[in-house]
């Protein structure tokens, strides 16, 4: 375990970095039984009570495969499904009534050893799975219902909630659910802006290839052509990944719950440790044309006058009009960017002409902007971004994750405009 000596300076920096982005937001942890019960456990309960503290909103779901199928085997009971997708006989379901007890208690002490005030809730109403291709699922439920203000209330009061596999349906008889699934209907319940699942895992694999990161429509073609192609034990989280990004959630992270500092390596970094499943968050941007160019012109008209913004003639514009991408609202332009590539520096870009309209401010529609670009130039081959600014540099630094550069990384074609240009910007980099 790491003690307040190890942490280096460098490290909290990285990690405050990112906590405007994820302050007061929702983060579903999803826990499969068997990283609860890993040497590991402790401290990944210790990297939820950091979230917890950063000012992050956390929801726990866990699992019990690994403790039913353990139960049933000292037990000497055969059950007929140990992860809530199959059939849920009498057996089974008392084994995992047991089993959820347990497994439950532990979270809740690893929480409680950690500070945090916890509650198991029984928030999730559920409604069994009933009769399909016909086979009787008996005790095996799906979700229904749930109870979002109670859980709303639990996080508002500085509660974690805990959710295990164990539903009731209205008349108060217990149903198995499988918990991949509990995690993709919280999320949607709650608007989550992540749900991370933890497996003994390292991520998603596709024909034996870990993905770092994977778009929902790119992994729905895979699940519907070739879901053999996707390593077993991450189908289920693949399936409801792309229900969850369906139904609101923006992001899913598949991560392997032995490693150590897993959850903020991947919550706090750019590169991550796991999967990375993300939706379509940028379809409204889109690349500008000529059409634009008056448009542009005008959105930045006043933020060249205050100087935020190197001045740009309609014709500059023009003239670069490949390099600038838009938000629209409505068939509005309300934002831009611009994104140039060096011919002397192929694997660096640069992000310039960032403006959103006053109206639109504090909609995230900025950091969406930046983070388009830098896919963008990650697509094109660069390994690392330039924000040069004189005013916005708090944004880029706190909000968008970039560090302070000094005048030796801008390419030579580079050094010549900016000297030329007297403003004296300050110089950032992100590294993708």
């Amino acid at each position: 375990m790491s003690t307040g000596s190890d942490i280096k300076p460098t490290d909290l920096r990285g990690i405050l970095k990112y906590v405007p982005r994820f302050q007061g937001q929702i983060f579903v942890i999803a826990l499969d039984g068997s990283i609860v019960a890993d040497d590991n456990f402790d401290n990944l309960i210790t990297d939820v009570a950091v979230l917890h503290s950063l000012g992050i909103k956390v929801v726990i779901v866990h699992g019990i495969g690994q403790q039913i199928t353990e139960l049933a085997k000292v037990r000497h009971i055969a059950i007929t499904d140990a992860d809530g997708t199959g059939v849920a006989d009498a057996a089974t379901l008392d084994l995992a009534i047991r089993a959820s007890s347990r497994v439950t208690h532990l979270v809740i002490e690893g929480l409680t050893v950690n500070g945090l005030k916890a509650a198991l809730t029984n928030a999730i109403r559920a409604m069994p799975l009933g009769i399909l291709r016909g086979v009787d699922h008996q005790f095996t439920g799906r979700v229904d219902r749930v109870d979002r203000d109670f859980i709303k209330q639990l996080i508002t009061a500085g509660v974690v909630p805990v959710v295990n596999p164990i539903g009731f349906d209205r008349d108060g008889k217990p149903l198995r659910v499988n918990s991949d699934l509990l995690a993709a209907e919280i999320a949607e319940a709650l608007q989550a802006t992540k749900i991370v699942y933890f497996s003994p895992c390292l991520g998603l694999e596709i024909n034996g290839k870990l993905q770092h990161d994977i778009s929902v429509d790119t992994l729905r073609k895979v699940l519907a052509s070739k879901p053999e192609s996707i390593n077993e034990p991450m189908r289920s989280k693949a399936a409801h990944a792309v229900k969850a990004i369906d139904t609101g959630t923006p992001r899913i992270h598949l991560l392997d719950g032995r490693e150590l500092d897993g959850l903020l390596a991947e919550v706090f970094s750019n590169e991550g440790v796991g999967t990375l499943i993300y939706g379509n968050e940028y379809q409204q941007i889109r690349k500008a044309t000529k059409r634009d160019v008056r448009a542009i012109y005008n959105l930045t008209r006043s933020g060249m006058k205050r100087e935020e913004l190197v001045a740009r003639s309609q014709q500059a514009i023009e003239k670069n009009i490949d390099s600038y991408y838009v938000f629209e609202i409505d068939e509005n332009l309300t934002a831009c960017i611009s994104l140039r590539l060096y011919p002397d520096k192929p694997d660096l870009a640069e992000i310039g002409a960032l403006y959103v309209m006053p109206f639109y401010h504090n909609r995230g529609i900025g950091l969406k902007m930046v983070e388009f670009a830098c896919l963008k130039a990650a697509e094109r081959g660069a390994k690392a971004v330039l924000a040069l600014s004189t005013q916005a540099y708090s944004f880029f630094t706190s909000v968008c994750g970039f560090d302070d550069a000094d005048k030796d990384v801008l390419p030579p074609s580079r050094v010549k405009t900016y000297d030329e240009s007297g403003r004296n910007s300050k110089i950032m980099i992100k590294r993708l």
